[in-house]
């Protein structure tokens, strides 16, 4: 008992790594395309691009953990079917209910980590993103500017255009911007440009050796002037207050609060350690469905659970989120009814393995 139990182990531990950098490395290009996408059109600075990147990958973290440690279970244990292992373990005196042990000494500490995430680190790094993005909101028109890329600013009043930037001196060159103001359009093309800060802290652009174009769109009062420095008023953006939301309000303060939105909240965090056990458990009976298919059958009976149950969790959340459901309602109706089928598929398992 104690060699299939480390063997067991092993293998499952192997099959969940593999599980779940293959995960992540999905996941990963998802948001660098998104991210990156958003970079380019200068809806973000560029220094902001890893930051994005980690906390998305920490706020998925816990549903990769849950599907790896499904997919570790479920694979593993369909692969002692499928070449005729487990019918050994069998003879040698290994029952359905002999395997629960291997599994719950390997999905156990998967799902305290889970919890973990789930009820203090994803709060926390909401809170934290949210405080980021006021940060990024709180620089002036020009911190978003990148080279080659037209960007707008906060106000939509202004549109920028660089050719090149020197880092090392902060100055710009080529330089394009288009305004408007009282209804009438202004472009102003510069060789070159330096942010300067006044005495009373107002921050100007100064752009030297350019032109300026000025007029209404339709009508023939178009002026144009040359300027050896021309100084163009960056605005002050007035930075908001990063908004107070379930999503990065702390576990023991939802419970502090129980509004509808909180007590979501709430059955969501729990919800997803709870599925991860949940799925482990229901992968063991799972994998004896059809023990001769493919293993291309089993991932895709296993994330078609997976998918399912999440869809539950989802639903449950609205409910409550709507009062239609309390959240004890919505966690005994979505996992109860998890729990019930592991159990009717334990039985079924039961009855149908040979009697030692």
């Amino acid at each position: 008992m104690r060699l299939f139990n480390s063997a067991l182990i092993r293998e499952m531990s192997s099959m969940g790594g593999v599980a779940l950098l293959a995960l992540t490395g999905i996941v990963l290009v998802i948001l660098l395309v998104r991210i990156l996408g958003r970079a380019a059109v200068g809806r973000i600075d560029d220094t902001a691009v890893f930051p994005f990147i980690g906390f998305g990958m920490l706020h998925v973290l816990p549903m990769l953990l849950s599907m790896a440690l499904f997919l570790a279970v479920f694979l593993t244990l369909s692969r002692l079917w499928q070449d005729s292992e487990m019918v050994i373990w069998q003879s040698a005196g290994v029952g359905p209910l002999g395997w629960l042990s291997p599994v719950l000494r390997f999905a156990l500490p998967v799902t305290l980590l889970i919890a973990f995430l789930s009820l203090v680190v994803i709060p926390w790094a909401a809170q934290k993103r949210s405080e980021f993005e006021r940060l990024l909101s709180s620089r002036d028109e020009t911190s978003a500017i990148s080279p080659g890329v037209f960007v707008e600013s906060s106000n939509g009043r202004r549109v920028f255009f660089v050719e090149a930037i020197d880092n090392a001196s902060r100055r710009v060159r080529n330089i394009f911007i288009q305004s408007l103001q009282h209804g009438r359009y202004g472009v102003i093309v510069a060789r070159e440009g330096e942010v300067q800060v006044a005495d009373a802290g107002d921050r100007y652009l100064v752009l030297s050796q350019g032109r300026r174009y000025e007029g209404t769109p339709g009508a023939a009062d178009y002026r144009m002037m040359e300027f050896e420095r021309y100084a163009v008023r960056l605005d002050n953006v007035e930075v908001e207050q990063p908004a107070h939301t379930p999503r990065s309000t702390p576990t023991t303060e939802l419970l502090a609060d129980p509004t509808p939105p909180n007590l979501a909240e709430w059955v969501m965090r729990l919800s997803v350690p709870i599925s991860a056990l949940m799925l482990a458990l229901f992968a063991v009976p799972a994998s004896h469905i059809t023990p001769r298919a493919g293993r291309s059958y089993n991932v895709i009976f296993a994330l078609l659970v997976y998918a399912l149950y999440s869809n539950l969790i989802g639903l449950s959340e609205a409910w409550v989120a709507q009062q239609r459901l309390s959240a004890n309602a919505g966690l005994i109706l979505t996992h109860g009814t998890m729990l019930a089928l592991v159990v009717v598929m334990y039985w079924r398992l039961t009855r149908a393995a040979p009697r030692a």
